[in-house]
């Protein structure tokens, strides 16, 4: 499924989801106006890659300003608008439940933790590790959490044609990782040299950071009552009816 909306409310201005988009789509504008072999310098000088970050050391401040760029570069067109599309429909509900501190902090945390978790699956590995995915992830595996009957709206192509279908939160997000998973293992017997596409265990990584740290922040930080929770799910589902 490719997912288009979900039916959930909000109770502010997701300033810090918009930020992150906002961001991460100048960093894009800006390597467009790169050569190719420019490109590829800068990702090779300027993001992860986990022979470096294994020859300085994971704490290295090298290795740890190298891991954050890496959260703002892509690969190409779909790479950030894949990206951006689920940061859009999940962060902002992550963003208003937890508020801005918090989600800044899982989102970043993530990020690290996919990282780190692709480092050390292939610590030769001299691929460059590009995009926004893994500190995603966290934000699914926390969007899973939280809002796990939550309605989500997507397009499921059918041969020639698309279907328009609606599923709980946790089949399509927990579909999300079981492919994750599934792609991961099938991953590791591939050679790191000629592979280099999708970095699966970040991804598996920071879904499930995601999840540690949302179960974290709700003993910490208090809920909205489970009526005004509902409440909320009706007044939406009333102005966006299906």
């Amino acid at each position: 499924m490719l997912p288009i909306a979900d039916i959930n409310p909000r109770r502010r201005v997701p300033i810090l989801t918009w930020g992150l988009i906002a961001a991460n789509v100048l960093v894009f504008l800006w390597q467009l106006t790169l050569t190719e072999n420019g490109l590829q310098q800068v990702f090779n000088e300027m993001a992860a890659v986990p022979r470096n970050a294994t020859a300085l050391g994971w704490f290295a401040p090298e290795t740890l300003l190298d891991i954050i760029r890496s959260m703002f570069f892509h690969g190409g067109w779909d790479h950030i608008l894949g990206n951006m599309l689920y940061l859009y429909l999940f962060g902002d509900n992550v963003e208003d439940r937890f508020g801005y501190i918090a989600f800044l902090a899982l989102y970043f945390i993530s990020g690290f933790v996919a990282a780190y978790a692709q480092i050390v699956i292939d610590p030769t590995s001299p691929i460059p590790m590009v995009g926004a995915s893994g500190a995603i992830a966290g934000v699914l595996g926390s969007y899973l959490v939280l809002f796990p009957g939550v309605r989500v709206r997507g397009i499921i192509p059918i041969g020639r044609v698309s279907a328009m279908q609606e599923w709980p939160a946790w089949t399509v997000l927990g579909m999300w990782f079981v492919l994750q998973l599934i792609n991961g293992v099938g991953s590791l017997s591939v050679a790191s040299d000629y592979g280099g596409g999708v970095a699966f265990f970040a991804h598996i990584g920071g879904f499930i950071a995601g999840v540690v740290l949302t179960f974290i922040f709700k003993a910490i930080i208090p809920q909205p009552p489970n009526d005004q929770r509902r409440e909320m799910l009706y007044e939406r589902s009333k102005r966006y009816p299906l």
